[in-house]
């Protein structure tokens, strides 16, 4: 034992503090009453000094918390999704066990962190020429792009990290690669070059974004129907035009998106439109052999759709003048709009628009006064050319139980006479019939 100067016992004020070490863990002791005066010292700090917290004085090593775990693991599942190359993976779970620590992300909701996974991933690849875009990680998380955008950015600001933007050229031609459709692959007649093929597809997709096909659309499906619809253009042949999508699926090895038969579909619609300003093809275009045109119709495309929009510009003129004979000046359309506008108004504010009634009966005015504009124009975003009328709720009747209940509902709940007598004698034949058969 060694003795401590300058302390003092807390109990009898003796200075005769000496060091005991007789144990594992050394004590201050007072030798006068034996008053423990400190044990466990465990910091450089004096006597009655402040608390140390366990998490600052223990050895063990923290271990990370169970959403981090899931995180990470989230992230090896999205990489062996898409199939990405190690060194990817790695740079993305070092992204998120940065970002995860992060105050902008240790308390949000799981959904949010299973997003911030998938944008982790997202800024690896583009760092590393591997090109996936943020609709590829909503739909692999089934999350909206909004969110993923949203997060992606403010990842990018916390992390401090630049990510290139990514060309849409660079996006098909890494999915054309997907389909195994090379001379080594498929047989002479059914082979095509990937170069050749991702600049056809790369053209559909952008006639697919002017014709607002793409707008709200999943991008694997639009790229699939574009791939598709170019490997049949190029050549144009009879057993190339016989292959369904199935076929063409199975034959290039890829698994088949449903909604691209319906992306398929529109493309050849918005072909059509197009392919009928063509001087020597006119009106014979259908859905049907519009095929045989892609090449002539992705070359003068800009052209051909200046001219679609103002042939149907003069048709809708044409058919307004048409059904009106006299038309109305534009004095009365104004008149005729505001005493609608004001009867609208006076109707609504009748009813309160705090319940379901009052934003129907909003909702039923505007539809009535505003038609569907998507109808008169030639290309339109298919949230407004496949507008839903909204369902009318059957009212339901107010019934209680506890209504009156009048004599002639009574009645025909009583048996006649004839309903008695018929019943008595079934009664009697069901006991004969059940008294032989126990005999």
């Amino acid at each position: 034992m060694t003795s401590l100067a300058g302390l003092s016992c807390p109990g009898c004020g003796s200075s005769n503090i000496v060091d005991d070490d007789l144990y594992s863990q050394a004590q201050l002791v007072c030798a006068d009453c034996g008053f423990v005066v400190s044990e466990g010292v465990l910091a450089d700090e004096p006597v009655r000094g402040l608390d140390i917290s366990y998490s600052r004085t223990t050895a063990v090593t923290k271990r990370p918390c169970v959403n981090l775990i899931r995180g990470l693991e989230r992230v090896k599942e999205i990489s062996r999704i898409l199939r990405l190359r190690g060194e990817v993976e790695d740079l993305a779970l070092t992204y998120f066990k940065q970002a995860y620590e992060h105050e902008s992300f240790i308390r949000v909701s799981l959904q949010r962190k299973e997003v911030l996974a998938g944008c982790c991933v997202l800024v690896s690849c583009r760092q590393l020429n591997w090109p996936i875009t943020v609709g590829t990680v909503g739909c692999l998380l089934n999350a909206d792009p909004t969110l993923v955008g949203g997060v992606y950015q403010e990842m990018l600001k916390v992390l401090n990290v630049e990510a290139p933007t990514v060309n849409i050229t660079d996006v098909i031609e890494a999915h054309c690669q997907e389909y195994k459709i090379s001379s080594s692959d498929v047989p002479e007649e059914f082979a095509e070059e990937s170069k050749d093929l991702t600049k056809r597809a790369v053209a559909l997709v952008e006639l697919a974004a002017d014709s607002w096909i793409v707008t709200g659309r999943r991008p694997l499906p639009i790229m699939m129907a574009a791939v598709y619809l170019a490997w049949q253009s190029l050549k144009p042949l009879k057993h190339r035009l016989s292959f369904s999508l199935d076929k063409f699926c199975q034959l290039a090895k890829v698994q088949k998106h449903k909604p691209a038969v319906t992306r398929i579909t529109e493309l050849k619609e918005a072909l059509c439109k197009l392919g009928k300003e063509i001087p020597w093809v006119g009106e014979s275009v259908t859905p049907g052999n519009v095929v045989q045109q892609v090449g002539d119709i992705l070359e003068h495309r800009y052209a051909l759709l200046r001219r679609a929009l103002r042939t149907h510009e003069d048709a809708m003129q044409a058919e307004c003048r048409s059904s009106s004979v006299n038309p109305p000046s534009e004095e009365m359309v104004s008149s005729q709009i505001s005493e609608r506008v004001a009867q609208t108004a006076s109707s609504v504010e009748q009813l309160p628009l705090s319940n379901e009634g009052g934003k129907q009966a909003v909702e039923e005015h505007s539809q009535e006064f505003e038609p569907n504009w998507g109808k008169r124009v030639l290309f339109a975003p298919p949230c407004v050319s496949h507008a839903k009328r909204r369902r009318v709720e059957q009212p339901t009747p107010d019934v209680t139980g506890d209504e009156e209940i009048s004599d002639s509902e009574i009645d025909s709940y009583i048996r006649s006479p004839r309903e008695v007598r018929e019943f008595s004698q079934t009664q009697k034949i069901l006991a004969s019939s059940s008294g032989g058969k126990s005999q």
